[in-house]
């Protein structure tokens, strides 16, 4: 598979309301690819697109080998066992174990033998280096320990694409590069593209991709990352 995202003439809306139109997206397999743009300007909304939540109103669209025009709810399911997601909050169920939360994850993705769940937890842990954090609680953990539970919880199925949605937002700038470090080596390392929406411009600086830059109600490729700031208006 070349394309793991490619989105023509997409239009995307909330509510009734046009978020994103005229959207042209192409994301090649293996790429990092980052999403920017203010707060507000529709990057969340075009993720919830690509992971079922929110539908493609107008255009097309395929994620993954999946139709996203004709998706239903019952597909949902199997385009998320193509997908990772990393959340800024991390998302973690806090009434459990490290290894529990892994386990709740593959349980509800299909997993059955209880031998490969746990040698498949055991796996991405020990691919994010938190190994020996498996039974412990959410809570014991620190920030950047949960972020690294959390995308290995995202490789839980190996996935095609990662997507991202601000990573690093909640966690200070050295642990920021540290998790920005592993999520590109694991994805390399799993043969995924990633997808990622950001306001740190620091790390885009950092770790070179192609930004994609959303703006009055669509999406557009940018050549620099110095050309936006994301403390200004649109426009301004």
């Amino acid at each position: 598979m070349s394309k793991v995202i490619e989105i023509i003439s997409g239009e995307i809306q909330q509510s009734g309301v046009t978020v994103l139109k005229n959207v042209d997206v192409v994301i090649e397999a293996h790429e990092i690819v980052y999403l920017i743009g203010r707060t507000g300007s529709g990057k969340s909304s075009l993720l919830k697109t690509l992971y079922g939540e929110l539908r493609l109103t107008i255009g097309s669209g395929t994620i993954a080998e999946l139709d996203l025009n004709s998706l239903r709810k019952k597909d949902i399911p199997t385009l998320r066992r193509k997908l990772g997601i990393v959340f800024q909050d991390f998302q973690l169920l806090t009434d459990r174990t490290v290894l529990k939360n892994l386990m709740f994850v593959m349980g509800a993705s299909g997993w059955k033998d209880k031998k490969l769940m746990a040698q498949r937890a055991k796996e991405v842990l020990q691919l994010v280096g938190i190994e020996q954090k498996i039974n412990a609680m959410p809570h014991a953990l620190s920030g950047g320990e949960q972020q690294r539970v959390s995308i290995a919880r995202a490789l839980l199925n190996k996935p095609h694409l990662i997507l991202a949605d601000e990573p690093t937002g909640n966690l200070d700038p050295e642990t920021s590069e540290e998790i920005m470090r592993l999520l590109i080596a694991v994805a390399k390392e799993e043969k995924a593209a990633i997808l990622m929406a950001t306001h740190d411009m620091v790390l885009v600086e950092k770790f070179p991709g192609r930004i994609l830059r959303v703006e009055n109600t669509t999406v557009n490729e940018v050549n620099t990352p110095k050309s936006f700031d994301p403390m200004k208006a649109s426009g301004v």
